[in-house]
């Protein structure tokens, strides 16, 4: 698994890393009005949620960065 958990006392549910996940690997919670990781296994460590994440709550598993692809190099 490369993705673990959006951190919920960080998350402002904004909805960013619903919209960026290629995978769908994210939910929204509208009670809670949190995002949470539905489907990790589908995962493709691409980052995008992280990056995008304007409150820094996207949790990785310290071995994300060692499955990342680079094209070059």
């Amino acid at each position: 698994m490369s993705i673990q958990q959006v951190d919920p006392e960080r998350c402002t549910g904004c909805g960013t890393c619903f919209d960026v996940c290629p995978m769908d690997v994210f939910r929204m919670d509208k009670e809670a009005n949190k995002a949470y990781v539905a489907y990790p296994k589908d995962c493709t460590v691409c980052f995008f949620c992280e990056t995008e994440c304007p409150a820094d709550a996207i949790i990785l598993t310290p071995e994300a960065a060692e499955k990342m692809i680079f094209p070059f190099g």
